[in-house]
């Protein structure tokens, strides 16, 4: 089994997500100009945030260009999945079927997301057995 992941805070998530953004590692002064108008930050506050961030293995410094430049180790793919998994587990007793139907029954979802979803497990149904077809 995976290892679980470490849970992201708010702040936290915002600065991977400018991270995983980016094609090539990036230096702090470029995450603190795309966090502009959503966290009115210091350096020295996004610089803690980035050192915490490293603690938790979500990112590495490459210090050997005379600037610091930060790449991501966890994939966003596999912190989302990751994240996922744990909220299901805790929220909703690991049950994808408990989810939708609380949400059915709050009215958070319409019978549209509803039919939304029966269309895309078709579709995930169809092209599984398409590939066993094709073995």
């Amino acid at each position: 089994m995976a290892e679980m992941v470490k849970k992201l805070g708010e702040a936290e998530l915002e600065i991977m997500q400018v991270i995983w953004g980016s094609e090539i590692p990036v230096t702090s002064n470029y995450i603190l100009k795309q966090l502009q108008g959503r966290r009115k930050w210091q350096l020295s506050t996004l610089m803690t945030s980035l050192s915490r961030l490293i603690d938790k293995g979500f990112l590495s410094c490459d210090r050997s260009t005379g600037s610091n430049l930060y790449s991501w180790i966890i994939s966003e793919n596999a912190y989302k999945t990751g994240a996922s998994r744990h909220f299901l587990e805790k929220l909703y007793n690991n049950s994808i079927q408990n989810m939708v139907a609380s949400l059915y029954s709050a009215k958070a979802i319409k019978s549209s997301d509803v039919e939304e979803l029966k269309d895309f497990l078709n579709r995930l149904e169809a092209e599984a057995s398409g590939e066993e077809d094709a073995r």
